[in-house]
């Protein structure tokens, strides 16, 4: 295993595409959009810069990084050297279909397929191309370069020999794994969203204010970061369509709240967008002042 192509330059695609490069691996990260790509490579520029600052790399690893990481905005050229693609678009159906059509067309046979998902079906995905054996889900966490989990996931004809493989890879880049079998939603995501989903009924029903929420749930619960503040980095758009898929597949334990709703429909989808539950333009405002 030697080449990797990560798939979407967002903020996972980016940050999977970091720990990659770390890991020693040769990694392409690709997207169709060109800016989308340069806004990238200078965030990853950002993210390089700050850790060695801060001495979070060295900088030898400073340098593997950069030596490791290139940015392509042709697919089926970067498909076509690929050892491991690891898809990271948005939690749609439809464009992870495409995804999927053209690196089948365009990979070797050797490569192996992976999708960051948070709940969709491994299964499902693989279908969109022709070597099940060798698709599996591999889940990244929020920021990618400082969580410690992949959350590997097995589909329904997934290999022992492609499960072990990308165990090793995750592992390479130093990462924490389980290895689990396919259900919507999988571990992690499953009580993630009941969590924050309960949270903004809470929030609806005016039993506290966001900062009292996030302040009972970390200090009671010991969480690391309250459900608002999860959601606000996560995206407030992503989580909601978590929520529905998890709806329609497991039930009325998973529909969102309304609030929820409301808040996505009025654009605020969180930090990406300077408002969500918290308003972040009003903090920039005062770290400028």
């Amino acid at each position: 295993m030697k080449n990797i192509v990560v798939v979407g330059s967002g903020v996972m695609g980016r940050g999977i595409a970091y720990v990659g490069a770390l890991g020693g691996f040769s990694v392409t990260l690709v997207d169709v959009n060109e800016n989308a790509l340069k806004s990238a490579e200078g965030e990853l520029n950002i993210i390089i810069a700050k850790g060695r600052e801060r001495g979070k790399i060295t900088a030898e690893q400073e340098l593997l990084i950069q030596t490791n990481l290139t940015y392509l905005s042709d697919l089926p050229k970067a498909s076509s050297s690929a050892d491991l693609i690891i898809e990271a678009v948005p939690e749609k159906a439809e464009i992870k279909k495409q995804v999927f059509e053209t690196i089948e067309q365009f990979a070797p046979a050797h490569c192996l397929f992976a999708t960051n998902t948070s709940t969709m079906s491994p299964t499902e995905i693989a279908s969109y191309g022709k070597r099940a054996e060798q698709t599996i889900a591999m889940h990244f966490f929020n920021p990618v370069h400082k969580m410690p989990l992949v959350e590997i996931v097995r589909g329904l004809e997934t290999s022992d020999e492609t499960a072990a493989t990308v165990r090793n890879v995750a592992e390479q880049m130093g990462k924490e794994t389980v290895v689990i079998n396919e259900f919507p939603g999988f571990v992690t995501s499953r009580i993630s969203c009941l969590v924050g989903n309960e949270a903004f009924y809470m929030l609806q029903e005016g039993l506290g204010t966001p900062e009292e929420i996030d302040k009972a749930i970390k200090l009671g619960l010991n969480y690391p970061m309250g459900p608002f503040e999860l959601v606000d980095l996560v995206g407030l758009d992503a989580r909601l369509n978590n929520l529905r898929y998890l709806h329609e597949k497991l039930g009325e334990k998973y529909r969102p709240a309304p609030l929820l709703e409301q808040y996505v429909a009025a654009g605020r989808l969180g930090r990406k967008s300077g408002k969500g539950v918290y308003d972040y333009t009003k903090k920039e405002e005062l770290v400028k002042k």
